[in-house]
Order: C-alpha cells, then structure tokens, then sequence
C-alpha cells in the first residue's frame, strides 16, 4: 500500500487554519459547479453552510479503506462536528448512485463508471466528483487451470454489479481479447453480477471460472479461493494509475452546504495522514470495520495482501476518467456523453494548499 500524505510542521498547520478561513469566503463567492458546468455554489451569510445531517454512502471494500478507517475510528464523525454523520454500506457503485438518485443518501464513495452513469443520465445535473480515494486494488482472479482468455470462453466470470467499475473493466478485456460478453445476452463469456460475498462461494465450489474484484476480495479469491490473478488492471494503465474509489457529492448537497463538504474531505484527508502515521494500526480498524460491517474479518494474509495492492489518494486521478468513460460506451453501459463539468476539485484544492501539497487537476473535465 502506498499513501499520498502531508507535511505536518507548525507552519503548515498554521497555513491549513488560514486556508480554511478562504475557503469560506470562497464558498461564499462560489466554488461548486452547479448545472452541467461552471455555476457558483450559493453559502449562507458569507460563510461556508453546513447540513445538519450528512449521509454517507461506501462499500465494505478495502479499496474504501480510507472511509473504512476513519468511520470506524471515529476520525468523520469528529472532524464534521456538529453535522451528524448516517452511514450506509452497499454492494458496488450502481446501488449508491441509486440511492443518491432517491434522496437517500447525500454523497458516496464510488467507482468511476457509477460517477459517470450518474453524471450522464442526469444531463449533467446531479452529482460532483470532488475528491480521491483510491487507486489500483482491482484483479481478474481465476481457477488454476485457466491459463489465457481463450479458456475463458463458455465460462461464467463474475463482477460486482452490472454498470459498475469492475464489470466494465472486464467486459472491456474480454472485448479486446475477442471474446464476446453482451450485457444483453449470451456471447463467448458469461458475465454474473453478483454479491461478492456470493462470487467467493461459487468460486471455492468451482462453478465459477473467476472474477473481476477490487480488494479485499480479489485477495481473498486468491487466498482462500486458491485462484491466481490473470490480470492485474494496473498493469493496463499508463504508469499504474487509475481511479478506482473518489468521492461524488450530490450537487443540490454541495451548493447547500459547502462547509460541510470541506469538512468531509478534511476527515478523508485526516484519515490518510494516520494511515500513513501506522499503517499496521490502519490495518487492524479496517479490519475491524469490516467485522462490524459483515460480521466477518480478514485473515492476515488476506488483509496484508489487499493493502499492498492499492493506493490511498485524495488524488482523483482524473486523467483516466474519460477512458473509463469510453470503456462503458464500448460495451453497451453507458451512453457517450460530454464529461464537462463533471468534477469540482476547488474545494479539495483549497484544503491540498492548506496541507502544503500540490493541487490536483480536473483534466479539464471541471472546475480545480
């Protein structure tokens, strides 16, 4: 595992207060896309507003090791302060995007094609990425005696959800492998969405070929599954670097209450710095969230092996955003549609300045 942290000399602590202090006053003059683009985010009486309830959307996946963590120690819930933090667990992106879409949830921590899927069917208009989480941490895990993707062909592969990052990943592989994998029927390889929890049953029981997984279960596959990773997906992007977790915001929640977006990317970016601090330590609460969560915890090798598999990032990475975008449209997802203004890194960069780090860039999809 590899961590993106700060420098945390008085002079940069100094500097987090002044910034913040900006940020309001920004917020005020507006920092969020609202629309499809570039409109102002609206504050209340020249300062950032903050909700009185935030509610919060994440798997129980170590690929959200940082909301993981920092729900489970209590790190969200304190840097928030009066807001109060509603979590809710689900499956993979498309079941958040959905309850984003029903007013049940404000923001959440998804893969890029639920971001994407969410941004196109709404023209535009419902959600923001404003911040990282993760990158890397996703394997096409399979059955020993599956050598290439020519073995694949009339088995059965699993992935998390249909629409969702790592479905799209595989059927995209498949694609340019020449393998067929339809979402509206039969072709050379059966893709199952399925409970991940599901897709590691079948898979000990060998009525699975394999499955295209973020951590920690492509690890657990491996580990506990006795499967072997055919491919890594870091190994099909430049340099390694891909989004894999970022953070979308309802846009309505974030002209609303801007503060309170501040303040939940500074509990993510308070979270990365004790995981950096002791990683053994961010390893044991994950592992605990986890239990709390499923009612189950990882074996130390799985858990050992998932973390050394990703990168913690507030890092968008937007850079492969609309790559993943036209993955989607390729195999019959998502619809092509114009990405702009479908990131608002302002605040994100205000709260980066704060900590003496660099801004990231919205790869001109958006506003930094």
């Amino acid at each position: 595992m590899s961590v993106n942290h700060p420098n945390h000399s008085p002079v940069h602590r100094l500097r987090r207060a002044l910034v913040a202090s900006a940020v309001a006053v920004l917020a005020a003059t507006g920092l969020a896309a609202c629309g499809t683009s570039e409109a102002a985010t609206p504050a209340a009486s020249g300062s950032a507003a903050e909700a009185q309830t935030l509610r919060l959307g994440y798997f129980a996946n170590i690929t959200h090791a940082l909301p993981l963590i920092g729900v489970q120690d209590g790190t969200y819930a304190t840097t928030l302060g009066s807001t109060k933090l509603e979590t809710q667990v689900f499956n993979a992106g498309p079941a958040a995007v959905e309850a984003l879409f029903a007013g049940a949830i404000d923001a959440a921590y998804v893969g890029p094609n639920p971001a994407i899927n969410a941004f196109t069917k709404s023209n535009g208009e419902a959600v923001r990425i404003v911040a990282g989480a993760s990158s890397g941490g996703a394997q096409l895990v399979v059955l020993p005696e599956i050598g290439s993707a020519a073995d694949l062909k009339g088995r059965t592969v699993a992935s998390p959800q249909l629409g969702g990052t790592q479905d799209v990943a595989l059927r995209y592989w498949l694609k340019q492998q020449g393998l067929s994998a339809p979402v509206t029927g039969a072709g050379d390889v059966t893709v199952a969405p399925q409970e991940n929890s599901q897709t590691l049953d079948l898979f000990k029981q060998g009525k699975s070929a394999g499955a295209w997984v973020p951590e920690p279960w492509a690890s657990r596959l491996v580990t506990e599954g006795g499967g072997k990773v055919l491919v890594d997906e870091k190994d099909l992007w430049p340099d390694g670097k891909f989004v894999t977790t970022h953070l979308i915001v309802s846009t309505e929640f974030l002209a609303k209450y801007p503060g309170t977006v501040q303040k939940l990317i500074e509990a993510e970016a308070a979270t990365l710095d004790s995981v950096a601090k002791d990683p053994a330590k961010a390893k044991e609460t994950a592992n605990a969230a986890l239990k709390a969560l499923t009612g189950k915890q990882l074996k130390d090798a799985a858990l050992d092996r998932a973390f050394d598999n990703l990168t913690l990032t507030l890092d968008p990475v937007a850079s492969t955003l609309q790559v993943s975008a036209d993955h989607g449209v390729e195999v019959g997802t998502t619809k092509k549609a114009d990405l702009s203004g479908i990131y608002d890194l302002a605040i994100l960069n205000a709260v980066l300045k704060a900590r003496g780090e660099a801004a990231v860039s919205a790869a001109g999809l958006g506003k930094e």
